[in-house]
């Protein structure tokens, strides 16, 4: 009994084992190579899949889902001879998994090589200021080789990304500094503009000032000089519509004198001829007037009381003692 049972139960685990590998359950966006006797056979795709126990073999499981890959920094030589050194990351795509198996033995690898040795063939005809302006053109350049060159292998490159690009120290520093300077000048300049600016702006507000001002006073000037003028003429009207005689213009004409000789610099001051034949017609006008009624005395505004003296024929000078 015991060896039949035995039997049973390798049979048992044999036939487990055969529906084990006979159904293969393959995974949402992957692929399986399946070979027979070392032959290719088909491609599982996802799902539930039949083959043949101990016949039929899985050589391979590919994802087939977008990978990114991404590359150690590599150095590469521009054209003026400076050594940079560039990370790059790959995004790509197995479309064909029976060529990524049999096309190519490292697609990862393969790819790798030919990103480094693409990329120094187009950063080489590059000088260091156009490689590090030029990101957009160099990705173009290296996705077209890449993805040409992958086509055979079942693999669609959707994206090629520098990641960075690192010059030497040295440089570095150098483009700091120059960086720095033309910073440093457009500060300057947009700083002189607007001092330029400024003076130009305060130099229009002088400008116009200065036009207001003059307007301002040229208007003053000509209604003060309006305004004298319309006195002048009211007094003169006034004058003549009253009918004044010359006993009325001495009287005022006598007023006025002591206003001329005032202030303490007065030391010399004219006496006109006029003044006689004013001063006579006043005292015969006003027989009591004292002093006035002969020609030989005049007014003398500084001392009433001595007279002035005689008046000839046309202005004389007297010089008056100073008043201490």
């Amino acid at each position: 009994m015991q060896p039949i049972i035995i039997v049973l139960i390798i049979l048992v685990v044999l036939v487990f084992i055969a529906l084990v590998k006979t159904i293969q359950v393959i995974p949402q966006a992957s692929a399986a190579i399946v070979e027979r006797f070392g032959r290719y056979t088909r491609t599982l795709n996802a799902g539930l899949n039949i083959v043949v126990p101990f016949i039929d073999s899985i050589r391979n499981r590919i994802d087939l889902r977008e990978q990114v890959v991404p590359f150690p920094p590599q150095p590469v030589i521009t054209q003026d001879n400076l050594v940079v050194n560039i990370d790059t990351v790959i995004y790509y795509q197995v479309t064909d998994a029976r060529a990524a198996t049999y096309e190519v033995a490292s697609y990862i690898q393969a790819i790798e090589q030919l990103t480094v040795t693409t990329l120094r063939n187009i950063i080489g005809g590059m000088d260091l200021e156009r490689t590090l302006t030029s990101r957009e053109e160099i990705n173009a350049a290296l996705r077209g080789v890449l993805d040409e060159a992958t086509g055979k292998w079942g693999i669609r490159v959707n994206r090629v990304e520098l990641k960075a690009i690192e010059p030497p120290t040295s440089i570095q520093d150098s483009m700091e500094k120059q960086m720095r300077a033309d910073r440093d000048k457009r500060a300057a300049i947009l700083q002189a503009e607007g001092v330029r600016q400024s003076e130009i702006l305060r130099a229009e507000g002088e400008k116009q000032s200065s036009i207001l001002r003059a307007e301002g006073e040229a208007k003053a000037a000509a209604l003060k000089a309006e305004g004298e003028a319309q006195a002048i003429r009211t007094v003169f009207e006034s004058i003549h519509a009253g009918d004044a005689d010359q006993k009325l213009l001495a009287y005022q004409y006598l007023q006025m004198l002591p206003k001329i000789a005032e202030g303490d610099a007065n030391k010399l001051w004219i006496v006109p001829s006029e003044i006689g034949d004013a001063l006579k017609g006043l005292s015969g006008a006003m027989g009591n007037f004292g002093p006035l009624g002969g020609g030989s005395t005049g007014f003398n505004p500084q001392n009433p009381g001595k007279g002035a003296p005689e008046t000839g024929t046309g202005p004389e000078r007297r010089e008056q003692p100073p008043i201490d």
